[in-house]
């Protein structure tokens, strides 16, 4: 898969209705204590809060609010969903970048959409550091090693992170 950055990916009216679930006070966060597979827990304080809106090997867990984004599944031509969760990484004196990683190690298509501006990114295998913008979408091959950050400039960075085929 080759990667591709889209600004303005959704339109204003379907990005706005994503933005006020994702941003209101009734969408659940939950304490992740691992960045992901490669993070140490022990060794450092990094954690983030995460939704899981859908995950295809534990269906018993996707969120009721799953509806709210299924329209992406069309929007992004997905023949087959692996995961879709919410990602809120919190606001650090210093730009954290998390240990490197591969959502799956199966190839698949990975597309991760930002819902805010921020000085946070994701960092791609060859270095390639893509920004936080709104509504910005980063199509890339998640199971080649990337990172995550936090950002310094906003409360939190706020994304969706899509696994799919």
């Amino acid at each position: 898969m080759e990667t591709k950055v889209i600004d303005n990916f959704l339109p204003k009216k379907e990005f706005n209705y994503l933005k006020d679930v994702v941003f209101s006070n009734h969408l659940p966060w939950y304490f992740q204590s691992e960045i992901n597979n490669n993070h140490n827990q022990g060794q450092d304080n990094n954690f983030y809060f995460a939704h899981q809106l859908f995950e295809s090997q534990c269906p018993e867990i996707s969120s009721n609010l799953f509806n709210e984004f299924k329209f992406l599944q069309d929007t992004l031509e997905i023949k087959a969903l692996r995961r879709m969760k919410l990602n809120f990484y919190s606001c650090t004196k210093e730009i954290i970048v998390h240990p490197k990683h591969r959502d799956y190690e199966f190839k698949h298509k990975g597309c991760i959409i930002s819902f805010n501006t921020c000085d946070g990114s994701t960092i791609l295998e060859d270095g390639t550091e893509i920004q936080s913008i709104e509504n910005r979408a980063l199509f890339f091959d998640p199971s080649k090693l990337h990172s995550s950050t936090t950002c310094t400039n906003a409360k939190a960075r706020i994304n969706i992170n899509i696994n799919y085929f």
